[in-house]
């Protein structure tokens, strides 16, 4: 399985981008039985939404300095 160093809400942009794409090769190479498929495709999924969250928080942070209202 994928090792997962700390807990996964507090993973960085890139340790979860890392770990999206191992699943991604491992779910392509076809070995994976459907369990395991289903387990690593759910991963994939809070992943990928954790990954559009912090960069949906990242682009209001830029937001807000663009238009001035950082303190």
């Amino acid at each position: 399985m994928l090792k997962v160093s700390q807990n996964e809400n507090e993973l960085s942009y890139e340790q979860a981008i890392k770990q999206l794409e191992e699943i991604v090769a491992k779910l392509d190479k076809g070995e994976c039985s459907l369990d395991e498929s289903m387990k690593l495709y759910e991963k994939g999924m809070f992943l990928s939404n954790h990954c559009d969250k912090l960069l949906k928080n990242f682009q209001q942070k830029v937001t807000v300095i663009n238009d001035g209202k950082v303190e």
